[in-house]
């Protein structure tokens, strides 16, 4: 007999498959709310600034009441990573490769808007509808492509993944990282910088060269938006040569 797997408990909640119960005065609380209280917090504070009580805090209720919605810290994690997604953009008839590079694109500026969600289940497939919804529209833009759905699945984490990398970087080397920080590194050039003081140019040739001639810094340099968009068309232009194969 087949195991019976069945979904976590505040994922069940968050695709609103929770039993509802007419007896008694109705709840003054929901995943919204809760989840809505903990992306402000961590906006403001980071993850460090959110827990149960600091939620149940800026809702009004005492933090005893959030368990009867999430069970614990983590599971408040999974809602606020759903919660947090905005709808993703429609793909209205753009061509695959327009589109993709739009959701890439919008799927790192969420990261960037919110921060803290390079620390929150970075390793966990998507589950909530959010989340889910992004996936779907991934896959609906290669639609006719003639890539198989497996295919399809692994362009969309292939793209997700890219987008999670720059938007670490950005925050990393932007000044968001307390160790950078620390280092007084602000930008890529200080990262830059930093790395030509400690590398030996006879064990790391290339490297030391490469940042000899400002490859992270300086007017030829590394450039946010300029090496996020050639890094993104080397990506899709891979795709594409996989739909010609597929094609012919």
């Amino acid at each position: 007999m087949a195991q019976e797997r069945s979904l976590p408990s505040v994922v069940e909640r968050m695709w609103g498959r929770e039993p509802v119960t007419r007896r008694g005065p109705r709840p003054r609380l929901d995943l919204a709310k809760i989840a809505a209280a903990a992306i402000e917090i961590a906006d403001a504070e980071g993850l460090a600034g959110v827990s149960m009580a600091s939620v149940a805090s800026r809702v009004g209720v005492a933090a005893t009441a959030l368990y009867r919605y999430v069970g614990s810290k983590e599971d408040l994690l999974t809602v606020m990573a759903d919660s947090a997604a905005p709808l993703p953009p429609e793909p209205a008839g753009m061509p695959w490769r327009d589109y993709l590079a739009l959701w890439t694109r919008a799927h790192r500026d969420v990261l960037l808007d919110h921060p803290w969600l390079l620390s929150v289940g970075r390793l966990v497939p998507p589950m909530g509808p959010r989340r889910l919804l992004w996936l779907d529209r991934a896959l609906a833009a290669l639609d006719g492509t003639g890539l198989d759905d497996g295919e399809k699945i692994n362009v969309a984490s292939a793209l997700t993944g890219y987008a999670l990398t720059e938007a670490a970087l950005v925050h990393s080397v932007g000044g968001g990282d307390p160790q950078m920080e620390e280092a007084g590194i602000t930008g890529a050039g200080d990262y830059g910088e930093v790395l030509a003081g400690v590398l030996d140019p006879e064990t790391y040739p290339s490297l030391s060269a490469a940042l000899r001639s400002g490859a992270l810094g300086g007017a030829e340099g590394w450039v946010d938006d300029e090496d996020f968009s050639f890094g993104l068309d080397l990506l899709l232009d891979g795709v594409e040569a996989l739909i010609r194969r597929r094609g012919a």
